[in-house]
């Protein structure tokens, strides 16, 4: 009888230390939560500002494949917005989040505020993917989201200054930089489209 009640007690008191130890690790995953220490991959631990003005935090579209591009409404390179909306139309079911950020810093070919640019991109290409307010992409002024992409300390591989409008950076769902564009490769083009279907199929 003694036996039977010294194991009784021993089952007892083990309950309640993994019910005790169950309760630590639920509260320091609560506290963890309450702190923001949820892990956001770096390239996408950013707040922005939405075209229409409202803030937007990156880590919305973190577990798809984003593709980050510095837009621009006057430039030669314009057209491409219709390519980017295709892209986006095509595999936004299967992911892919295309980001637009556009920017004034090459031949100030972005010169019209936000309203202006957001009527553009309807009128003109009927844009739909996510669009951002006017940022500064590269030298004086430059925003935290860009000093990430162009920096050698944070995207050693990719590093470098953007070097004109629709440079383009492809993150994978993990949110790494896994790849970039220069401006003139084209949103359509065989490489392009392949980098993208090959970062979605993963």
């Amino acid at each position: 009888m003694k036996n039977f009640i010294n194991r009784s007690l021993f089952f007892v008191a083990v309950a309640a230390l993994v019910s005790t130890a169950g309760q630590g690790a639920d509260k320091d995953k609560k506290a963890k939560n309450e702190k923001g220490d949820v892990k956001v991959p770096a390239a996408l631990n950013f707040k922005m500002k939405g075209l229409d003005g409202k803030p937007v935090d990156l880590s919305k579209y973190k577990g798809k494949v984003v593709l980050m591009v510095n837009v621009a409404s006057q430039c030669g390179l314009t057209p491409q917005y219709e390519a980017l909306e295709g892209l986006h139309e095509r595999f936004a079911g299967d992911g892919l989040a295309v980001l637009g950020f556009p920017a004034n810093e090459f031949g100030a070919q972005e010169p019209g505020s936000d309203e202006e640019i957001a009527e553009f991109c309807k009128s003109n290409y009927e844009v739909k993917f996510d669009m951002f307010s006017k940022v500064v992409v590269k030298g004086d002024g430059q925003c935290p989201l860009y000093k990430f992409l162009t920096s050698k300390e944070t995207d050693p591989k990719f590093a470098g200054d953007i070097t004109w409008n629709f440079e383009k950076f492809l993150v994978n769902r993990e949110g790494e930089v896994v790849a970039r564009f220069a401006p003139k490769v084209k949103p359509d083009s065989d490489e392009f489209v392949k980098a993208i279907e090959a970062e979605l199929a993963k």
